[in-house]
Protein backbone atom coordinates (compact mmCIF):
# COMPACT_ATOMS: atom_id res chain seq x y z
CA UNK A 1 0.00 0.00 0.00
CA UNK A 2 1.38 3.51 -0.98
CA UNK A 3 2.66 5.60 1.72
CA UNK A 4 0.14 8.58 2.64
CA UNK A 5 0.50 11.71 0.47
CA UNK A 6 0.26 13.76 3.78
CA UNK A 7 2.50 11.51 5.81
CA UNK A 8 5.25 11.50 2.98
CA UNK A 9 5.03 15.71 3.01
CA UNK A 10 5.34 16.17 6.78
CA UNK A 11 8.43 13.46 6.78
CA UNK A 12 9.89 16.09 3.60
CA UNK A 13 9.60 19.10 6.24
CA UNK A 14 10.77 17.86 9.13
CA UNK A 15 13.58 16.56 7.29
CA UNK A 16 13.93 19.93 5.05
CA UNK A 17 13.95 22.13 8.97
CA UNK A 18 16.43 19.92 10.23
CA UNK A 19 19.09 20.02 7.47
CA UNK A 20 19.03 23.49 7.50
CA UNK A 21 18.64 24.45 11.19
CA UNK A 22 15.51 26.45 10.97
CA UNK A 23 15.03 25.50 14.16
CA UNK A 24 18.15 26.44 15.62
CA UNK A 25 18.38 29.91 17.75
CA UNK A 26 21.86 30.28 16.17
CA UNK A 27 20.73 29.64 12.61
CA UNK A 28 24.45 28.59 10.86
CA UNK A 29 26.28 29.32 14.49
CA UNK A 30 25.85 33.14 14.09
CA UNK A 31 24.43 33.99 16.93
CA UNK A 32 20.40 34.59 15.66
CA UNK A 33 17.63 32.68 14.19
CA UNK A 34 16.71 31.97 10.65
CA UNK A 35 13.26 34.71 10.63
CA UNK A 36 16.21 37.54 11.42
CA UNK A 37 19.12 36.09 8.48
CA UNK A 38 16.25 35.95 6.12
CA UNK A 39 15.63 39.54 6.54
CA UNK A 40 19.06 40.15 6.51
CA UNK A 41 19.40 38.43 3.58
CA UNK A 42 16.80 39.96 1.75
CA UNK A 43 18.08 43.27 2.19
CA UNK A 44 19.72 44.69 -1.42
CA UNK A 45 22.87 46.71 -1.95
CA UNK A 46 20.73 49.73 -2.46
CA UNK A 47 17.84 49.33 0.16
CA UNK A 48 14.70 47.63 0.13
CA UNK A 49 11.10 48.67 1.34
CA UNK A 50 10.17 47.14 4.69
CA UNK A 51 7.08 46.16 2.81
CA UNK A 52 8.67 44.90 0.10
CA UNK A 53 10.48 42.17 2.93
CA UNK A 54 7.88 41.70 4.74
CA UNK A 55 5.45 40.72 1.63
CA UNK A 56 8.22 38.48 0.48
CA UNK A 57 8.84 36.79 3.53
CA UNK A 58 5.77 36.33 4.03
CA UNK A 59 5.93 38.30 8.03
CA UNK A 60 2.88 40.00 9.85
CA UNK A 61 3.99 43.55 10.36
CA UNK A 62 4.53 42.97 14.29
CA UNK A 63 6.94 39.89 13.64
CA UNK A 64 8.51 42.11 11.17
CA UNK A 65 9.16 45.28 13.45
CA UNK A 66 10.59 43.13 15.95
CA UNK A 67 13.20 41.25 13.77
CA UNK A 68 14.09 45.02 12.11
CA UNK A 69 14.57 46.00 16.12
CA UNK A 70 17.09 43.28 16.94
CA UNK A 71 19.29 43.55 13.37
CA UNK A 72 19.17 47.69 14.04
CA UNK A 73 20.81 46.70 17.38
CA UNK A 74 23.59 44.56 16.38
CA UNK A 75 24.87 47.42 13.92
CA UNK A 76 23.81 45.75 10.77
CA UNK A 77 20.86 47.67 9.38
CA UNK A 78 19.27 50.70 9.37
CA UNK A 79 16.05 52.30 8.52
CA UNK A 80 15.17 55.40 7.26
CA UNK A 81 11.86 57.12 5.59
CA UNK A 82 11.37 56.74 1.61
CA UNK A 83 12.16 60.07 -0.40
CA UNK A 84 9.14 61.43 -1.37
CA UNK A 85 6.67 59.08 0.77
CA UNK A 86 7.83 58.73 4.67
CA UNK A 87 4.79 56.11 5.13
CA UNK A 88 7.51 54.01 3.65
CA UNK A 89 10.76 52.67 5.48
CA UNK A 90 14.06 51.54 3.82
CA UNK A 91 16.11 49.28 4.91
CA UNK A 92 19.72 49.07 4.71
CA UNK A 93 23.05 47.27 5.40
CA UNK A 94 25.77 48.70 7.36
CA UNK A 95 29.16 48.04 6.59
CA UNK A 96 28.88 45.69 8.96
CA UNK A 97 25.52 44.56 7.89
CA UNK A 98 27.39 43.39 4.57
CA UNK A 99 29.92 41.42 6.00
CA UNK A 100 27.44 39.68 8.21
CA UNK A 101 25.18 38.91 4.66
CA UNK A 102 28.31 37.55 3.06
CA UNK A 103 29.70 35.46 5.74
CA UNK A 104 26.15 33.79 5.67
CA UNK A 105 26.35 33.37 1.95
CA UNK A 106 29.15 31.61 2.14
CA UNK A 107 27.72 29.37 4.98
CA UNK A 108 24.86 28.76 2.73
CA UNK A 109 27.11 27.94 -0.44
CA UNK A 110 28.96 25.24 1.94
CA UNK A 111 25.50 23.83 3.35
CA UNK A 112 24.44 23.38 -0.16
CA UNK A 113 27.24 21.55 -1.32
CA UNK A 114 27.30 19.47 1.85
CA UNK A 115 23.86 18.33 0.71
CA UNK A 116 24.37 17.67 -3.19
CA UNK A 117 27.04 15.87 -1.85
CA UNK A 118 25.97 13.49 -0.11
CA UNK A 119 24.11 11.78 -2.60
CA UNK A 120 26.67 12.22 -5.76
CA UNK A 121 25.08 9.66 -8.21
CA UNK A 122 21.28 11.77 -7.62
CA UNK A 123 23.10 15.36 -8.04
CA UNK A 124 20.62 15.48 -11.06
CA UNK A 125 17.56 14.05 -9.46
CA UNK A 126 17.84 15.61 -6.39
CA UNK A 127 18.15 18.70 -8.31
CA UNK A 128 15.50 18.64 -10.46
CA UNK A 129 13.12 17.75 -7.72
CA UNK A 130 13.98 20.69 -5.43
CA UNK A 131 13.25 23.14 -8.47
CA UNK A 132 9.78 21.21 -8.83
CA UNK A 133 8.97 21.81 -5.34
CA UNK A 134 10.40 25.53 -5.00
CA UNK A 135 8.49 26.69 -8.14
CA UNK A 136 5.25 25.12 -7.45
CA UNK A 137 5.93 26.36 -3.57
CA UNK A 138 6.36 30.31 -5.68
CA UNK A 139 3.82 29.70 -8.54
CA UNK A 140 1.94 32.65 -7.35
CA UNK A 141 4.88 35.28 -7.12
CA UNK A 142 6.71 34.41 -10.90
CA UNK A 143 7.37 37.50 -12.44
CA UNK A 144 7.63 38.31 -15.91
CA UNK A 145 10.30 40.94 -16.82
CA UNK A 146 12.29 41.98 -20.02
CA UNK A 147 15.74 41.63 -19.50
CA UNK A 148 18.53 42.52 -22.08
CA UNK A 149 19.57 38.93 -24.47
CA UNK A 150 22.79 38.96 -23.02
CA UNK A 151 21.73 38.49 -19.71
CA UNK A 152 23.04 35.42 -17.39
CA UNK A 153 19.40 34.05 -16.93
CA UNK A 154 18.52 34.80 -20.63
CA UNK A 155 21.84 33.25 -21.71
CA UNK A 156 20.94 29.98 -19.35
CA UNK A 157 17.48 29.99 -20.44
CA UNK A 158 18.72 30.05 -24.24
CA UNK A 159 21.01 26.42 -23.70
CA UNK A 160 18.11 25.25 -22.09
CA UNK A 161 16.42 25.83 -24.76
CA UNK A 162 18.64 24.44 -27.56
CA UNK A 163 19.33 21.36 -25.43
CA UNK A 164 15.54 20.55 -25.34
CA UNK A 165 15.77 21.11 -29.30
CA UNK A 166 18.91 18.30 -29.57
CA UNK A 167 16.64 16.10 -27.35
CA UNK A 168 13.26 16.66 -29.45
CA UNK A 169 14.46 17.16 -32.66
CA UNK A 170 16.79 14.73 -35.03
CA UNK A 171 19.30 17.03 -36.85
CA UNK A 172 20.25 19.86 -34.21
CA UNK A 173 23.17 19.28 -31.52
CA UNK A 174 23.34 21.18 -28.33
CA UNK A 175 26.68 21.57 -28.86
CA UNK A 176 26.00 24.90 -31.50
CA UNK A 177 24.38 26.69 -28.95
CA UNK A 178 25.26 30.80 -29.66
CA UNK A 179 26.87 32.53 -27.46
CA UNK A 180 27.05 35.01 -27.12
CA UNK A 181 24.03 34.96 -29.32
CA UNK A 182 24.60 36.45 -33.06
CA UNK A 183 21.09 37.48 -32.71
CA UNK A 184 21.06 39.63 -29.99
CA UNK A 185 20.27 43.08 -31.57
CA UNK A 186 17.07 42.12 -32.70
CA UNK A 187 15.80 41.00 -29.57
CA UNK A 188 16.72 44.40 -27.94
CA UNK A 189 14.31 47.89 -28.09
CA UNK A 190 13.22 49.19 -30.33
CA UNK A 191 13.71 46.10 -32.53
CA UNK A 192 11.81 43.55 -30.18
CA UNK A 193 12.02 42.44 -26.64
CA UNK A 194 13.61 39.07 -24.08
CA UNK A 195 11.23 37.99 -21.97
CA UNK A 196 12.11 36.25 -18.81
CA UNK A 197 10.24 34.38 -16.13
CA UNK A 198 11.69 34.50 -12.17
CA UNK A 199 10.94 32.13 -9.77
CA UNK A 200 12.53 33.50 -6.25
CA UNK A 201 15.08 35.46 -8.74
CA UNK A 202 15.69 32.30 -10.55
CA UNK A 203 15.29 31.81 -14.19
CA UNK A 204 12.29 29.41 -15.35
CA UNK A 205 11.27 30.70 -18.83
CA UNK A 206 11.95 32.69 -21.82
CA UNK A 207 10.86 34.04 -24.89
CA UNK A 208 11.59 36.66 -27.50
CA UNK A 209 9.92 38.81 -30.01
CA UNK A 210 11.47 40.14 -32.89
CA UNK A 211 10.76 42.10 -35.65
CA UNK A 212 10.35 40.85 -39.05
CA UNK A 213 9.15 43.85 -40.94
CA UNK A 214 6.58 46.95 -40.22
CA UNK A 215 3.98 45.72 -38.42
CA UNK A 216 4.81 42.58 -38.28
CA UNK A 217 6.68 40.63 -35.69
CA UNK A 218 8.20 37.09 -34.94
CA UNK A 219 7.85 34.61 -31.40
CA UNK A 220 11.04 32.92 -30.97
CA UNK A 221 12.75 30.43 -28.32
CA UNK A 222 9.68 29.99 -25.89
CA UNK A 223 10.98 27.46 -23.39
CA UNK A 224 9.47 26.60 -19.99
CA UNK A 225 11.87 24.72 -17.13
CA UNK A 226 10.32 21.36 -16.73
CA UNK A 227 9.36 22.30 -12.82
CA UNK A 228 7.69 24.53 -13.98
CA UNK A 229 5.60 23.11 -16.59
CA UNK A 230 1.65 22.67 -16.21
CA UNK A 231 0.84 25.91 -14.80
CA UNK A 232 0.03 27.96 -17.83
CA UNK A 233 3.58 29.54 -17.59
CA UNK A 234 4.18 29.45 -21.50
CA UNK A 235 0.24 31.04 -22.27
CA UNK A 236 1.29 33.63 -19.81
CA UNK A 237 4.25 34.08 -21.61
CA UNK A 238 2.97 34.23 -24.96
CA UNK A 239 0.32 36.94 -23.78
CA UNK A 240 3.13 38.90 -22.61
CA UNK A 241 4.96 38.99 -25.71
CA UNK A 242 1.67 39.76 -27.92
CA UNK A 243 1.54 42.93 -25.68
CA UNK A 244 5.30 43.58 -26.03
CA UNK A 245 4.02 43.32 -29.60
CA UNK A 246 1.68 45.76 -29.53
CA UNK A 247 4.17 48.10 -28.01
CA UNK A 248 6.15 47.64 -30.75
CA UNK A 249 3.47 48.82 -33.30
CA UNK A 250 3.14 45.45 -34.67
CA UNK A 251 -0.37 44.48 -35.88
CA UNK A 252 0.62 40.78 -36.79
CA UNK A 253 2.91 37.72 -35.99
CA UNK A 254 4.32 34.73 -37.00
CA UNK A 255 6.30 31.69 -35.36
CA UNK A 256 7.73 28.74 -36.57
CA UNK A 257 7.95 25.16 -34.98
CA UNK A 258 8.55 21.55 -35.58
CA UNK A 259 6.40 18.55 -35.41
CA UNK A 260 8.61 17.05 -33.00
CA UNK A 261 7.01 19.77 -30.59
CA UNK A 262 3.62 18.53 -29.98
CA UNK A 263 2.58 20.45 -26.53
CA UNK A 264 4.20 23.85 -28.52
CA UNK A 265 1.68 23.03 -31.52
CA UNK A 266 -1.34 22.42 -29.02
CA UNK A 267 -0.34 25.65 -27.01
CA UNK A 268 -0.04 27.78 -30.30
CA UNK A 269 -4.04 26.53 -31.55
CA UNK A 270 -5.49 26.80 -28.82
CA UNK A 271 -4.17 30.21 -28.11
CA UNK A 272 -5.51 31.64 -31.46
CA UNK A 273 -3.15 30.95 -33.80
CA UNK A 274 -4.00 29.93 -37.68
CA UNK A 275 -1.74 28.00 -39.94
CA UNK A 276 0.23 29.80 -42.31
CA UNK A 277 2.24 29.12 -45.26
CA UNK A 278 5.98 28.49 -44.99
CA UNK A 279 8.34 31.32 -44.52
CA UNK A 280 11.56 29.48 -42.72
CA UNK A 281 13.26 26.12 -43.20
CA UNK A 282 14.57 23.52 -41.36
CA UNK A 283 14.30 22.53 -38.82
CA UNK A 284 10.52 24.11 -38.86
CA UNK A 285 7.87 22.20 -40.14
CA UNK A 286 4.95 24.18 -38.75
CA UNK A 287 3.99 27.64 -39.60
CA UNK A 288 1.34 30.05 -37.36
CA UNK A 289 0.01 33.72 -37.69
CA UNK A 290 -1.95 35.78 -35.79
CA UNK A 291 -3.77 39.23 -35.98
CA UNK A 292 -3.24 41.22 -33.05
Amino acid sequence: MPLDPIARIRRFNRAVTAEVGALDSSFLGRGRPLGSARVLWSIGPQGTDVADIRQYLRLDSGLMSRLLRGLEAEGLVSTEPAQGDRRRRIARLTDKGRAEKAEYDRLNDDLAAHMIARAPRNRDAILAAMDLIAVTLNSDRITLTIVDPENPGARACLAAYFQLLSEKIPGISATHVPDPDPEAYAYRAPNGAFLLALADGLPIACGALKTLSPGMGEVKRLWVDPAARGQGLARRMMTRLEDEARALGHTSLKLDTNENLPEAIALYRSDGWADAEPYTSFPATHWFAKTL
